[in-house]
């Protein structure tokens, strides 16, 4: 098997990278692509298994990231998806790093943050492209020996000789020329000292690259004034590590926490929507719904998704395929409830069996949408809740095109906007701003005790006449109650 050399590295004029291919990667980064997008990084960047990399002086984040390279054998210049492949050499493994720290500085070029000498290491070995199938090919990255990114190729957004003939359509690509095919969940930040291996190989295990091996080094010359400075913030170092979890961040103030959660799971409706009135949100409330699920009670974080009315012509190009409807699905995160706008519109399923399971399977605390479901039986049967209009048999495409993702809509009389926080149960379903929600859940929980108070009183037999609400007598009574009752 033909060894990445010093030969093959002088071959590359340009290497072309993928931002988002992996469905693992984009649920991770909470964000589907509809089409793919690109980057450009340096020739000098390559490099060949063995070699250091220097972590700049300066920098905290070097992001790794193991991919899938493929090796441009011949010219292609508008060529067809089918086509496509016959234009492909090889394939190898590789790394695309890069700092987050200088990001700020040229983020969408990443140019300084993705070209540094060394920061795309490719190899060991190359594995002939007639001799793979590339959507059977599988992609595992090491970090310090523990093994952080498993994944195939059997479900990309983007199959690798879409990717070769989308590029072709603007572009030569040339003999040798290199495309890095986006990476998996389990990027993350190495430190100096610390060992990065990626092997690509096929699913059965037959051919492998071998591991492409790169050291992390400390680097030792600053940067010079005249130029751009590392810096970094919160934002970046959760999105150099996957997660705010995994870079050792608290969760930021007005993210549902587990204990805010806790609180809104532990208060009425009744009474969110009465402390909400009295904020003057009277138009917070999604309506005329029913769940499969009422005997449960759910919080979670709002995503969105917008259907449009039907034409055919757009349906052709936005119905099928990966569409919104599935990259909404398939980037549901747990907890989150995602809210679908139908436009009240019941003379069709906006959800059926599979995409509701698909969603459960991927930890959804529910489906809300104002139009209908297919398949209720199966639907009903699931734990996650689905909470909709009615049953319908229809498809999607009778009277709905799958529009947009994670922008604001309206569903059930409200609006909802990403991020916003849903409390749904038997007696209605609320849409909170995130921005009151600590604040109003302290005082749904005062209201509830004050009305504990109340009810007990009634129940010794007391008129509710200056107890409900509480005159100045009875608040007396109820500071003093609530004093033995604290706990």
């Amino acid at each position: 098997m033909e060894q990445v050399n010093g030969d093959t590295l002088a071959a590359a004029r340009k290497v072309i990278a993928v931002h988002i291919n992996y469905p693992s990667r984009a649920a991770q980064r909470g964000r589907t692509p509809a089409q793919p997008s690109y980057f450009l990084k340096p020739s000098s960047s390559l490099a060949l298994s063995g070699s250091p990399v220097e972590r700049p002086a300066g920098c905290e984040l070097l992001g790794y990231e193991g991919e899938i390279a493929l090796v441009i054998g011949k010219a292609a210049r508008r060529v067809s998806i089918e086509d496509a492949w016959s234009h492909v050499a090889a394939v190898t493994a590789s790394n695309d790093l890069g700092v987050y720290d200088l990001r700020w500085a040229d983020k969408g070029s990443n140019l300084r943050s993705k070209g540094g000498d060394g920061f795309t290491p490719v190899g060991p070995a190359l594995l002939p492209a007639d001799a793979v199938e590339p959507s059977r090919l599988r992609i595992r990255t090491w970090h310090n020996g523990d093994l952080v990114q498993d994944d195939t190729t059997a479900d990309l957004l983007f199959p690798f000789a879409r990717l070769v003939a989308d590029l072709s359509q603007l572009l030569t690509l040339e003999e040798g020329d290199i495309i890095l095919t986006g990476t998996p969940a389990g990027a993350s930040v190495a430190k100096p000292g610390d060992v990065l291996e990626v092997e690509v190989g096929t699913v059965d295990g037959a051919l492998t690259t071998g591991r492409l091996v790169t050291t992390v080094e400390e680097g030792t010359t600053a940067f010079a004034d005249f130029g751009a400075q590392p810096k970094v913030d919160d934002l970046q170092r959760e999105e150099a590590y996957g997660s705010r979890e995994a870079a050792g961040l608290a969760a930021p103030a007005g993210v549902l926490s587990p204990e805010l959660k806790a609180k809104l799971e532990s208060v009425a409706t009744a009474t969110l929507s009465s402390q909400m009135r009295k904020r003057g949100l009277d138009n917070v409330s999604i309506d005329g719904l029913q769940a499969t699920r009422p005997d449960r009670r759910v919080v979670g974080v709002a995503r969105t998704l917008r259907y449009v009315p039907n034409r055919e012509d757009l349906f052709k190009t936005h119905g099928g395929g990966f569409n919104a409807q599935k990259r909404a699905i398939d980037s549901v995160n747990e907890g989150e409830i995602l809210v679908m706008e139908a436009r009240g519109e019941k003379g069709t399923g906006t959800v059926g069996d599979i995409l509701a399971l698909r969603a459960q399977v991927r930890g959804a605390a529910a489906i809300i949408t104002d139009g209908g479901v297919r398949d209720y039986s199966a639907v009903a049967d699931l734990e996650m809740p689905t909470y909709f209009a009615n049953p319908h048999p229809a498809v999607l495409g009778r009277r709905h095109i799958p529009w947009d993702t994670d922008i604001t809509i309206a569903c059930g009389g409200a609006t909802v906007q990403p991020g916003d926080i849903i409390v749904a149960d038997s007696d209605g379903i609320l849409v909170i701003p995130p921005a009151i929600a600590e604040e109003l859940v302290e005082d749904c929980i005062q209201q509830e005790k004050e009305e504990a108070f109340i009810f007990e009183m009634v129940k010794q037999g007391n008129s509710v006449d200056g107890l409900y609400p509480m005159n100045t007598e009875w608040q007396e009574r109820y500071e003093e109650w609530a004093g033995k009752n604290d706990d």
